[in-house]
């Protein structure tokens, strides 16, 4: 399904912090999944500097990050509502 992430290679810095997010996010602990968000976002581009990355990796961490953020856009707990009410 995804055999298109073999052929770049991973990033294990990059892929433990996605981990998190994911972990964080399913738990719905929402605050810990946009610091793990702040987090990938400051590796990404450190990593970037560093020229560590091919350019296959960076469109493709790039194009992650686009949509973590999307999808942490309005994930706050604002937004959930009281059980007991």
């Amino acid at each position: 399904m995804f055999d298109f992430i073999k052929n770049i290679g991973k990033n294990k810095q990059l892929e433990e912090i996605i981990g998190q997010i994911e972990n964080n996010a399913s738990n719905n602990y929402k605050d810990a999944a946009q610091q793990a968000l702040q987090q990938y976002e400051a590796k990404l581009q450190e990593l970037k500097a560093a020229g560590k990355l091919t350019d296959k990796q960076i469109t493709h961490y790039d194009a992650q990050l686009a949509a973590y953020k999307e999808r942490m856009l309005k994930f706050t707990h604002k937004d959930q509502k009281p059980t007991w009410v």
